[in-house]
């Protein structure tokens, strides 16, 4: 039963950030990246599509990322804790790297 209790928090904690991200950006979906594999992944070999990276803390160096295998330009927005956007790039091009200004919880990428 507590088992239960857990799964289903942290269900609800995914599908609250979730529509946190889809208000706050006015898009239609957005992926939930919240495990290591989903988080390595993101959008390498993959088409275009919206993604919220969902890390374990705040930090500048673990919300780094990169554009290898990503053959498309996509937008970046680096949030706090709170939502707040600490940091964006616009049109991040392939093959290229970007690391946030401040310290970042949640990184959305978005589809151009």
């Amino acid at each position: 039963m507590g088992k239960l209790l857990v799964l289903g928090s942290l269900r609800f904690k995914m599908v609250n950030i979730k529509e946190k991200i889809i208000k706050k950006f006015k898009i239609k979906d957005i992926e939930v990246c919240d495990t290591f594999w989903k988080r390595l992944r993101g959008m390498m070999f993959s088409r275009a599509r919206n993604l919220v990276i969902v890390l374990d803390g705040e930090s500048r160096l673990n919300s780094m990322i990169h554009m290898f295998f990503v053959f498309y330009p996509i937008d970046v927005y680096w949030l706090d804790k709170d939502f707040n956007v600490v940091d964006k790039r616009i049109n991040l091009k392939p093959f290229r790297m970007a690391i946030p200004k401040e310290k970042a919880k949640y990184v959305v990428e978005l589809k151009r």
